[in-house]
């Protein structure tokens, strides 16, 4: 999904003179479908804060990395999500992240995108005892103000109430390009057809956990992805905002 520039003023403009805005907003998706992104760039348009909670995930998942908790004993790692706390802050200047996050007070934004990590954060994530604390978490921050929040799982279980719910989504050649990409800019060394297969791998455990599993809500409006760039995917959610104000 490039990256494009051109009618940016024209969407500032635009906003200015929009309808107050839905006050929770939920942005689902699979794997490398810009959820993040788009979820981030929405905030910004709107004045929102913005949560990423697939971060707290992989905060739980470094944490279990660091303190020597083996990502198949989901009763460790249950007792370690519910022993954390994890902290959401902005995205520090120039950071690469939608938002800054501290395990027990410490910062470890940087940490969080470890191959490691990478590789064991879908199987922490279909753990129930994890997911039912960092949900409990998710609705504490989202009651708290407004709120732009993505995920897996924002518009079906953490907020199935949320005034507006996308779900953005795109073909796995489509989001493999787009993760190999932002590997690269990272210097990560890795092939493409790597990062597709560990894509599929990924889809699978988040589609087939009995807990919470990837699926769009029943009145989530789906954005395809396919071709479009950053600017037009967000025009089309501003658009949604809009309409839902």
């Amino acid at each position: 999904m490039g990256d494009s520039v051109a009618g940016l003023e024209a969407l500032d403009s635009s906003a200015e003179s929009r309808r107050p805005a839905p006050h929770v907003i939920a942005v689902d998706g699979s794997a490398a479908s810009g959820k993040s992104t788009i979820g981030r760039r929405l905030a910004e348009k709107l004045g929102y804060p913005f949560l990423d909670t697939g971060l707290m995930y992989r905060a739980v998942t470094l944490a279990a990395r660091e303190r020597g908790v083996d990502t198949n004993d989901a009763r460790g790692l249950t007792r370690l999500a519910d022993s954390i706390r994890i902290g959401v802050g902005p995205a520090a200047p120039h950071s690469a992240e939608t938002c800054s996050i501290t395990i027990d007070g410490k910062d470890v934004t940087s940490q969080l995108r470890r191959p490691d990590v990478e590789d064991a954060v879908s199987l922490v994530s279909r753990v129930q005892g994890v997911r039912e604390a960092l949900v409990r978490q998710q609705r504490e921050i989202a009651g708290q103000q407004p709120m732009v929040m993505a995920g897996r799982d924002i518009g079906t279980v953490v907020l199935p109430d949320a005034d507006l719910k996308m779900y953005l989504d795109a073909s796995i050649g489509e989001r493999a390009r787009r993760r190999h990409a932002e590997f690269s800019h990272q210097g990560r060394a890795v092939t493409e057809q790597i990062v597709l297969e560990d894509l599929r791998r990924r889809d699978q455990i988040d589609s087939e956990r009995t807990v919470s599993p990837l699926r769009p809500a029943d009145d989530a409006i789906i954005i395809e992805t396919d071709g479009l760039s950053q600017q037009e995917v967000l025009r089309r959610a501003l658009q949604l905002v809009d309409g839902a104000s």
